[in-house]
């Protein structure tokens, strides 16, 4: 068993302060997939119950394995077209540059991860697009207003609203996560395969992974044997791109993130629970707008506004009894979060297992369905 230093958190936080490196781990490069499962539902799905036990199945058994009355919650943000090739002009050189967009902050400026952001100073004008290139003038411009920390800065461009909407979908391509970008350049299949089938709400700079693996067919299996499907929106941001730095979760502080839940959605949730059944969030994403809508008592609101819950070792769910998720990233705030759901040890296992199996890891890869373990600090559950 891992041995676990930890210290409780201030009263009401329930999650424990807990080294990064217990949530390390070794993961090949070959485990990493470059392209998702086609059809989508056929991907592996590891389902991990709540007292460690293993099994090997695939996604297309999801139906199978919930019960009618159960409730999925997917997240129908859509991705946007984040990342923009430029340069940098208006002084003597004219370095490249590289943009990806992270968060809107109204209708001409955005936050952004520039790389070489050594290269930029406030009051710097950035020139994306190349000239002749289809997009009003065939090119758009930015000036950094602001340079913040680990490459951050923020862009004023010189369009606004839907135009600058229609620019950026012109100008930008799909923000690949790193780990796919580094051995590959994105293409035309990645403007498609990037995209859950939900995606409706524009806003995302990444995919919420664990919604690619559904299909049309899959859907009317899981209607077909009595199970609901909703709809929330969480803008997901580049900052799950980010490594946890700190050595310790205490030090991470997590971006930001717009999310909204309707009053009827969260109605017809808490009834459907208030009757048996149980909340299957379908990613991460999904899982923490949940929770940060979520009452002591496990009731969910309507929800319109950011969230940057960091969930660890030790938090008390409230809302959600089954995650269907992706495999994460080592030291990731997601691999703690799932560590958090079904206990560091098992997850390790899980992750162990997979490997061994020959798991695809990642963004495209394969997908883990977990069963909420007993509440590690003897507080009584709601009943799933």
């Amino acid at each position: 068993m891992t041995s676990i230093d930890a210290e409780p958190v201030k009263p009401g936080n329930d999650s424990v302060i807990m080294r990064t490196d217990l949530f390390d781990f070794e993961l090949p490069a070959s485990s990493i997939a470059l392209r998702p499962a086609s059809p989508r539902d056929s991907a592996q799905m590891l389902t991990v119950q709540p007292d460690g036990a293993l099994a090997d199945r695939v996604v297309a058994d999801l139906p199978l394995m919930l019960r009618p009355g159960d409730q999925l919650v997917v997240n129908d943000t859509k991705v946007i077209a984040a990342q923009l090739k430029g340069r940098r002009i208006g002084r003597e050189t004219e370095p490249k540059i590289d943009a990806t967009l992270i968060k809107r902050l109204d209708g001409s400026r955005w936050q952004a991860l520039a790389k070489p952001a050594k290269k930029l100073s406030p009051g710097d004008v950035i020139r994306f697009g190349n000239e002749g290139k289809v997009c009003l003038l065939g090119h758009l411009d930015a000036q950094v207003e602001h340079k913040g920390d680990d490459g951050e800065v923020t862009l004023s461009f010189s369009f606004h609203g839907p135009t600058l909407d229609s620019a950026i979908a012109d100008l930008g391509s799909p923000p690949l996560p790193p780990y796919i970008a580094s051995k590959r350049a994105p293409d035309e299949r990645d403007e498609a395969d990037y995209q859950t089938m939900f995606a409706a709400n524009e806003g995302a700079v990444a995919a919420p992974t664990a919604g690619l693996h559904f299909t049309e067919a899959l859907e009317a299996a899981l209607r077909a044997r009595g199970i609901g499907i909703h709809r929330i929106t969480l803008h997901v941001g580049a900052g799950t791109f980010l490594p946890v730095k700190a050595e310790d979760t205490a030090g991470h502080k997590m971006h930001s993130e717009w999310g909204t839940i309707s009053r009827e959605t969260a109605d017809a949730l808490n009834a459907a629970r208030a009757a048996g059944g149980r909340i299957v969030a379908v990613g991460t994403t999904s899982l923490r707008l949940l929770e940060s809508a979520a009452a002591e008592d496990g009731t969910i609101g309507p929800f319109a506004d950011e969230t940057a819950i960091f969930i660890t070792p030790g938090y008390r769910f409230r809302a959600v009894d089954i995650l269907m998720t992706n495999f994460h990233l080592p030291r990731s705030t997601l691999f703690m979060l799932v560590s958090a759901f079904s206990g560091l040890d098992t997850m390790k296992r899980a992750y162990a297992h997979a490997i061994a199996g020959g798991y695809r890891f990642y963004s495209y890869g394969d997908a883990c369905l977990l069963f909420r373990a007993p509440d590690k600090l003897g507080r009584e559950l709601i009943p799933a």
